[in-house]
């Protein structure tokens, strides 16, 4: 399904009927990759999965994909399907997203899930990093989504998962340079969120991979440190979806039922 969000084409997909569940992916990646888990959680649930702005078969909004201006797409989106309460489930980047949905419409909450992700904004070092992949991708952005894509696996898994690497380094190639380097600016300038941990009123839950290349485990842990946020971890990488699908689908049908 296809919804015009400021002139500006959304797609997303809705499945099964029941409670609602919103899963956002991550950069480079888009609504297929939930594949696997929607099958699993529809079958009791209503789950929505959206392509964000730039990924997927949805279109680009300008230079800077902000992480709220984001969040107000799904919004419109899912007011645009009636959906007053719902779990919200953000990978990496989607869970910055999740995090600014949650504060623009607490109410609508109930219960947040952020998977392989993190709810600071980023450090000097990792902006520097964001502003040479901005260069890399206007050099050539199909050598940087090859070059990035396994590194988000851990080490042992890029051997294993190389036909999975494939085709979700495939689908990152049909992504323009724009919508690639528009969420690189709108990550880089993100806000520190973690505040939410301590004022929410809904579940939080944070979803750890022990040898995530691109978040520091120990950050994780401190930024949840003497609040309610259950931590579940997994023994992998950055790409639970995969690395860890089965335990992955388990915690969130879990999860999706203590929220409702």
């Amino acid at each position: 399904m296809t919804f015009t969000y400021k002139n500006t084409a959304i797609h997303f997909t809705s499945e099964g009927k029941g409670k609602a569940i919103v899963l956002l992916h991550g950069f480079l990646e888009n609504l297929t990759m939930w594949k696997a888990t929607v099958k699993e959680l529809s079958k009791k649930n209503r789950v929505i999965c959206i392509d964000l702005l730039g990924h997927g078969q949805s279109e680009s909004l300008g230079y800077i994909h902000t992480m709220e201006e984001q969040a107000k797409m799904v919004i419109v989106i899912l007011k645009h399907l009636r959906l007053r309460k719902y779990v919200i489930v953000g990978h990496s980047m989607g869970g910055y997203i999740a995090l600014e949905v949650a504060k623009l419409v607490p109410p609508s909450i109930k219960g947040l899930c952020l998977m392989n992700s993190t709810a600071l904004a980023d450090t000097k070092e990792k902006q520097l990093n964001r502003e040479r992949g901005i260069v890399a991708v206007k050099q050539n952005h199909k050598t940087f989504i090859r070059v990035a894509i396994p590194m988000l696996f851990s080490e042992k898994n890029r051997e294993i998962y190389t036909s999975e690497i494939k085709n979700i380094t495939n689908e990152a190639l049909k992504m323009s340079p724009q919508g690639i380097i528009a969420a690189l600016e709108g990550m880089k300038i993100r806000k520190n969120n973690s505040n939410i941990y301590q004022t929410a009123t809904f579940p939080i839950q944070m979803i750890i991979g022990k040898q995530d290349p691109a978040l520091e485990y120990q950050s994780l842990i401190n930024q949840t440190k003497n609040t309610r946020v259950q931590i579940i971890e997994f023994p992998d990488g950055h790409m639970s979806y995969i690395e860890n699908q089965e335990e992955l689908i388990k915690t969130l049908l879990k999860f999706s039922k203590l929220c409702f």
